[in-house]
């Protein structure tokens, strides 16, 4: 789930516990957690509502002053079912953090790792990709996404989305300018044998 940047806050220290979306099909399901800019989310429970039904207490727990300003917030056509996601904040480390900071890594660890990078490899689209992009993070940390991906020859947007199946395996970092390989990354680049030809 996406959130404006002015609801992080109010998201990250439990005032905002309700969030209503306008969407074709429910997108989020009751007890599965979700990754937001505001933090790890727990969704409660998910329904469909009428508009007018919403109450200014409502309103209010998803950080607007009243319904009316609420519904006049919600995007999308008017068509649209509108769902009422209750949620909360799951105060704990980020897994993927956790696991980017494991650098002993077991031959099964490697193994496994060779594995799950070789099936993005064969799921891709533009070929084989993931040796040469933990390559070229290795040797230009920090480096723009924007550069790295010109560097592929690639559009920048879904060469974030590739560099973030890696960040989901532990494998790189995101910083405020580019990334940079974890240190279960760089542990993982030195005992494997797959290369980038």
């Amino acid at each position: 789930m996406l959130f404006a940047q002015r609801f992080w806050t109010a998201i990250a220290d439990g005032s905002i516990t309700v969030t209503f979306r306008r969407w074709r099909r429910r997108q989020v399901v009751a007890g599965h957690r979700y990754r937001t800019a505001a933090g790890m989310l727990e969704v409660d429970a998910i329904d469909v509502v009428e508009p007018g039904s919403i109450t200014d207490a409502e309103a209010r727990s998803s950080g607007y002053p009243d319904a009316a300003t609420l519904i006049h917030d919600l995007r999308g056509e008017e068509s649209l079912p509108v769902y009422r996601i209750a949620f909360h904040v799951i105060h704990e480390p980020d897994p993927r953090a956790v696991l980017a900071n494991t650098s002993d890594l077991g031959d099964e660890d490697v193994a496994e790792i060779d594995r799950r990078l070789a099936r993005l490899d064969a799921a891709s689209t533009h070929g084989p990709w993931t040796a040469a992009v933990l390559d070229v993070i290795a040797r230009r940390p920090e480096r723009r996404a924007g550069d790295l991906a010109i560097e592929f020859g690639r559009e920048m947007q879904p060469f974030k989305t590739d560099v973030r199946k890696l960040k989901n395996l532990g494998l790189t970092l995101s910083l405020t300018v580019g990334y940079r390989l974890s240190p279960r990354g760089e542990a993982y680049r030195a005992r494997t044998t797959r290369t980038t030809a």
